[in-house]
């Protein structure tokens, strides 16, 4: 099969059998890969009584059709499983070098199975069979250490390693997976569901490449797509400044949040911007395999208060949840906050929320030094940020309620719908009273309030996708909007699944060329929208079929229904209910049950889990 290499590892961690399974061709075309197709498989092997953390929850990783080929900015994987945080999908999406290192060794994704009793980490290379090692000695290493150890062990210092840390391993609800030292596969706990299996690592090794149909025409429209994204002017600055270049145009339209959501304007933020990290603690950039782009920053701070040796320095997401949502503006101590959650293993932005709501709730008097281990959680003081992140990570005291999300403490301090979440996840950095267009993105994305399941943030600030009708608009429209956001969630769902970078965005002209080269079969654009659309609708099903409940879950936090007396958003407060019901309008979705339409599912080609969804409603939603 063109395009793929046909296969896929499946690993039974509880007998450590590791057997070749052959791609499911079906599957490749209609959901293309990356968390397209690992939400395919995922949809066969779990239901709502699936433990997230049992034996039976299948950790899934899976490249994307694109993942490893001369495609710019195309090191993008996935790693897929029920969520332990959510208990709905869980994704977590993340570029590196592990994809492509994947692909190189023979395979399209690894199914890992089961629950190893002690710990191990997974050996792939093109020159032996795959195997489980003992990684004993490797538990309760940090993430930096782990990839180390073991590239050194191994003796090959090309190994790419994917790893958890403490976090992961003490079964923290939001941990991450992280490879080339700190590129974090960081939403929804992937690395959590890592560490219940006790799969401390995948290193893998390989020297092959991706069969294409026809590698010249590939070769050619891949040239044309780098000339191209390199002329987008939003690469340009994405390159110079990270993806932090945008905090201060952010900042004027009222995207980006303080204390909490709570806070209109704070002085600190001109301290934290990609040209001040650019201009002060930069010593150069960094990035993923194949990308011209290396948008991430490698930073020293020398000196002050929180010194930081030479590392990967915080981006946008990051410099926001635990440095904007704090009143924190020091460079230094952000970026000691970020690189201790690269080390221990955590996702930034839900660590950012759990302690960001413990600020709130202690401030707000919820909860006092009696529950916080005597620690005083003061608007803009690093010190007990820094304690709690060491505490979350290994489950101490009060870290251990955070460890387990701002959700379940919502529920422990009795302060119903307080906590800033959707689906118990908690929202990228990009507010919706600034930029309405983003209420719908987090109500409706697959994995809770997720910004990368539809960054329309960059469509609100002027990145415009003509060939789709996607266009910006009036940040603070409501009626009429929701479509747009909804073809772009489509539009999104497919690139995220052929394995390439949102942020360098593919040139649409390239796109159908790249696919038909590689597959060998002619495909056009209207092929590539409809397979986004496909698979976003598939994400839905998933979720209905794990439980999901819209009419209880899809509600705005109440923090986000209060008007903010100063900033970019000018006490706006969008009509996030009248937004949702035009969404669920346009998607052909029935407003009581959150169901897709059958004739909606049978024209993507979804008609078997029409059948299924709907078969204890027959003749309704028709």
């Amino acid at each position: 099969m063109r395009g793929y290499l046909g296969k896929i590892l499946v690993v039974d961690a509880t007998t450590g059998e590791l057997r070749d399974e052959p791609l499911n061709e079906t599957y490749a075309r209609q959901f293309i890969g990356n968390s397209g197709l690992a939400a395919r498989y995922l949809y066969d092997l779990v239901d709502a009584d699936t433990d997230p953390l049992g034996p039976y929850n299948p950790l899934i990783m899976m490249t994307g059709a694109l993942t490893g080929t001369r495609t710019p900015a195309s090191s993008r994987h996935a790693f897929v499983a029920r969520s332990p945080l959510t208990g709905i999908l869980g994704e977590a999406n993340v570029g590196g070098f592990t994809g492509r290192e994947l692909r190189r060794v023979g395979y399209d994704g690894i199914i890992v199975t089961g629950q190893s009793p002690v710990p191990v980490y997974l050996w792939l290379s093109d020159d032996r069979p795959p195997e489980l090692r003992d990684a004993s000695h490797l538990w309760g290493l940090d993430t930096y250490n782990t990839q180390a150890r073991i590239v050194e062990e191994l003796g090959q210092p090309r190994a790419r390693v994917a790893c958890i840390g403490p976090a992961g391993e003490n079964l923290v609800r939001y941990a991450a997976i992280l490879n080339a030292d700190a590129r974090a596969a960081g939403r929804t706990g992937m690395g959590t569901v890592m560490g219940s299996k006790r799969l401390k690592a995948i290193a893998i090794r390989g020297r092959g490449e991706v069969p294409l149909s026809d590698k010249e025409r590939f070769k050619q429209a891949a040239r044309r797509a780098l000339i191209r994204t390199q002329g987008d002017f939003s690469v340009q600055v994405l390159k110079e400044t990270g993806t932090s270049g945008g905090m201060d145009y952010f900042d004027m339209v009222g995207n980006v949040p303080f204390r909490y959501w709570t806070q209109g304007r704070f002085e600190g933020v001109d301290n934290l911007n990609g040209g001040l990290i650019a201009e002060t603690i930069a010593t150069g950039h960094t990035g993923c395999w194949g990308c011209a782009v290396q948008c991430g920053f490698e930073i020293e701070v020398p000196q002050g208060p929180y010194p930081v040796p030479q590392t990967d320095g915080p981006e946008y997401e990051t410099l926001c949840a635990l440095g904007n949502q704090l009143l924190i503006d020091d460079l230094g101590a952000v970026s000691t906050f970020d690189l201790l959650c690269d080390r221990l293993g955590l996702d930034t932005i839900s660590t950012g929320g759990a302690i960001g709501f413990a600020f709130w709730l202690y401030n707000n008097g919820l909860i006092t030094p009696d529950d916080t281990d005597g620690l005083r959680l003061t608007w803009g003081d690093p010190a007990p940020v820094i304690e709690l992140i060491g505490k979350i990570a290994i489950r101490d005291g009060f870290g251990d309620v955070l460890a387990d999300g701002s959700l379940a403490m919502e529920k422990r301090y009795q302060a119903s719908g307080m906590a800033v979440q959707i689906n118990g996840l908690d929202p990228g950095m990009h507010d919706p009273r600034g930029m309405s267009g983003m209420a719908v993105v987090y109500l409706t994305s697959p994995r809770g309030a997720c910004h990368n399941k539809g960054d329309f943030y960059q469509v609100e600030a002027g990145h415009d996708f003509p060939e789709f009708n996607i266009e910006s608009g009036d940040h603070h429209q409501e009626s009429g909007k929701a479509p747009t956001v909804a073809r772009h969630q489509n539009y999104r769902a497919m690139v995220d699944s052929s394995g390439c970078c949102q942020f360098v965005n593919m040139p649409f002209r390239e796109l159908p060329e790249l696919f038909s080269a590689a597959w060998g079969e002619e495909v056009s654009l209207d092929d590539l929208y409809t397979a986004g659309e496909r698979i976003f609708n598939l994400k839905r099903v998933l979720n209905l079929k794990l439980g999901l409940n819209p009419r209880q879950s899809e509600i705005f936090p109440e923090l986000w229904t209060r008007p903010l007396s100063e900033g970019g958003t000018q006490g706006f407060v969008p009509d996030w209910q009248l937004m949702l019901r035009e969404y669920y309008e346009y998607r052909q979705w029935d407003w009581e049950t959150g169901r897709p339409r059958p004739e909606k599912l049978v024209t993507l080609g979804l008609g078997d889990m029409a059948d299924e969804l709907w078969s204890d409603h027959e003749g309704e939603g028709c």
